[in-house]
């Protein structure tokens, strides 16, 4: 056996212990959040491990002190009996519920299992326990809790979900109401159905302070109106409300608190509202702040709807929620047992020794380059295991990821084949980082001949010209061909068309056989023209680089001559832009020069194709982390190359043609003292090697 395969072996058998540690909510041990040790030799639980929320709790700090209750009653009171013993824990254990979710859960919450049987108590399980994490970190800042849960099937996060909204409502805060909206009424029904079932179940006494008076018959839940979609408990003077996205008035909010959306993908648009319109309803009223929520979860259901463009704009930081989603391995019904340990060690053999092989055996199985990623996201072997096997279930990929989602990106589904390997983009990584500078390239004006005069850049917050490295400025030596600026337009002005980008590239270190650098990059939406003249000014500003245009917008958006004249006015004044190569009938015909690089079906397969060398062999250096989740979700459809909907390409696009420009079109720079420079006439550059 072979050391990496005994690595393999190593590993696996530590993930499967962490699997396997005990999860005792009971007693606290590896239970959610950060704990402390709290012992009471005389307490029915001797040894608990506490939140450390309740280390500053003057009982908790004084029964830590005296070591017994029995002690801290002599010394508070000088006296001790049974009854005040039953008191005292009575009272630590509601403190334990306000603080420990999962003890609470585990304590007084009845659910009905899957397939069947008695009631149970509610014990996380993994993935739930990281969801109530996320929502507790909230909690404790704070913070309002705000969550976008995509998720695979069959964990119960939905169930999580609702129950710690019931933590919220029965045990913190009296009067936080709630909302369940669902894509069908059955779907919210569902969700109801647990808290009812919760709440029948769950003590009387709990719902009152320590000492109130109640009676154990009383109704803990009361209707409210006469739809049946409202109810209220009146012991906390709060109401529970369903709503489904079918019937959009029914999802209406206002004096709500805590709203759950679930399953948001499935939401349709209704001849009276779209899903963003139902979910501005049911959170019309809500404030933002402490001990509110909103959740929304869901499984994926494609790209471009609301659930699609919230995640996304979670996981990118763009709004008020935070992101989660839960992979499949990390599920623990998904896992198939070897039948020996030497069954396993060939497993690990053949993973191990396939881990580069891109090819499957049939439209039924995985890579096992593919296999071996997923042992690098962290899934055990045994659960690649059950994977191959479920797999076989499926002719698509697509339709595995949608029931079985490896990442986030996998989970809404794409129906193209991606692009690039993860493994090849993730080598990029660990050389992005946060710019240096941030700001804006200005000139005497900002167009024409006096915009590329006294260039200057000057910091600015709002900025959107990001810089790695600034221009080297060229003294008695000079650089030939050191700096390339590329240019990608975007196609229309909403906020949901692509960006215009201008990126650019140092060349410097390609004498010494390195490859090219990001080292600024502008992004944003704006006119044309404008863009054009910014983006003069930036490749005038790095040592008047070779500007490259993609111009097949242009000319596709502008019939009447605008690309050519943006174009021609900026070549009047500056004169290192990048143009076609003429054919000899163009040059017959006396036909000017067209500037731009032109992408098109030919064109675009050919700087793709060198992007995935370039990928594979890590021919230049990257500095921003977003254009590698544009690699990620690049997609190939019939033959066709692109962004899925929601997302963009725009950065991907200036590096694939840069880097065709750099490699093949440029040559190689050169140090030349400046004494030295002799003036010859300007040849068109040409995307002729195409």
């Amino acid at each position: 056996m072979t050391s990496a395969v005994t690595k393999i072996l190593n590993e696996n058998s530590a993930r499967l212990a962490a699997i396997a540690a005990k999860f005792n909510p009971i007693t606290g041990e590896n239970s959610v959040g950060e704990r402390f040790v709290f012992e009471l030799k005389d307490f029915p639980i001797k040894v608990q491990h506490l939140p450390v929320s309740m280390r500053k709790v003057p009982l908790v700090k004084q029964l830590k002190k005296a070591g017994s209750i029995e002690k801290f009653l002599y010394d508070i009171a000088g006296d001790y009996d049974d009854e005040d013993r039953l008191k005292v824990i009575e009272q630590f254990v509601r403190l334990r519920n306000e603080h420990d979710f999962p003890f609470w859960a585990a304590s007084y919450v009845y659910i009905k299992p899957k397939g069947g049987g008695e009631d149970i108590l509610f014990r996380l399980n993994r993935p739930q326990r990281r969801l109530i994490s996320r929502l507790e970190n909230m909690r404790l800042a704070n913070k309002p809790i705000r969550l976008v849960l995509l998720k695979a099937r069959q964990w119960g996060g939905s169930t999580a979900t609702q129950l710690y909204i019931a933590w919220l409502q029965l045990v913190h805060k009296v009067g936080l109401n709630s909302l369940i909206v669902g894509h069908v009424k059955d779907a919210s029904t569902e969700v109801k159905d647990m808290f009812d079932q919760m709440i029948e179940k769950y003590p009387v006494r709990l719902l009152y302070q320590l000492g109130e008076p109640y009676k154990e018959d009383e109704p803990k839940l009361v209707g409210v109106g006469k739809t049946g979609n409202i109810q209220r408990i009146p012991q906390r003077k709060c109401k529970i409300k369903i709503g489904t996205a079918e019937k959009p008035n029914s999802a209406r909010g206002g004096d709500y608190n805590c709203v759950h959306l679930t399953e948001v993908g499935l939401w349709k648009t209704t001849e009276k509202m779209t899903p963003a319109q139902i979910v501005r309803s049911a959170l019309s009223g809500m404030v933002y702040e402490p001990y509110t929520l909103v959740v929304y979860e869901s499984t994926a259901n494609g790209t471009g709807n609301l659930f699609h463009s919230e995640y996304l704009a979670a996981k990118e930081g763009k709004s008020q929620f935070e992101a989660l989603f839960v992979a499949w391995y990390e599920i623990d019904i998904y896992s198939l047992k070897f039948e020996s340990d030497a069954e396993r060690e060939r497993f690990a053999k053949w993973l191990y020794e396939n881990r580069d092989n891109e090819y499957a055996a049939s439209d039924r199985q995985e890579s096992g380059q593919y296999l071996y990623r997923l042992w690098m996201m962290g899934a055990t072997l045994e659960a690649i295991h059950w994977y191959i096997a479920e797999r076989s279930k499926y002719t698509d990929h697509g339709d595995m990821a949608s029931e079985f989602p490896s990442n986030d990106i996998e989970a809404f589904t794409f129906s193209g084949a991606r692009v690039f390997p993860d493994e090849d983009i993730e080598q990029f990584r660990s050389a992005c980082r946060t710019p240096k500078w941030v700001g804006e390239i200005y000139g005497k004006d900002n167009s024409g001949p006096d915009a590329l005069e006294n260039l200057r850049f000057k910091r600015e917050k709002t900025g959107r010209l990001f810089m790695w490295e600034d221009v080297e400025p060229d003294e008695d030596e000079i650089v030939t061909e050191r700096y390339l600026v590329v240019v990608d337009v975007c196609k229309g002005m909403s906020a949901k068309a692509d960006w215009s980008v201008i990126t650019v590239f140092d060349r410097l270190w390609m004498m010494e056989g390195e490859g090219p650098t990001v080292v600024a990059q502008w992004r944003g939406h704006i006119d044309m023209d404008v863009l054009a003249w910014k983006s003069a000014q930036i490749a005038k500003y790095y040592n008047d680089a070779l500007l490259v245009i993609e111009s097949n917008t242009l000319e596709t958006n502008n019939t009447k001559g605008e690309a050519e004249y943006i174009l021609t006015l900026i070549r009047d004044v500056y004169d290192n832009l990048y143009a076609r190569k003429q054919s000899a009938e163009d040059i017959k015909q006396k036909k000017p020069l067209k500037y731009g690089f032109h992408t098109n079906v030919s064109t675009k397969k050919t700087i793709i194709y060198n992007m995935k060398t370039i990928l594979r062999d890590r021919l230049y250096t990257e500095r921003d982390e977003g254009c590698l989740d544009e690699y990620a979700t690049y997609i190939e459809i019939e033959g066709r190359y692109e962004a899925p909907e929601g997302y963009h390409d725009d950065r991907l696009m200036t590096r694939a043609i840069g880097m065709h420009i750099s490699l093949h079109e440029m040559d190689v720079p050169r140090i030349v003292r400046r004494d030295q420079l002799y003036v010859r006439k300007r040849q068109a550059v040409s995307e002729a090697s195409i």
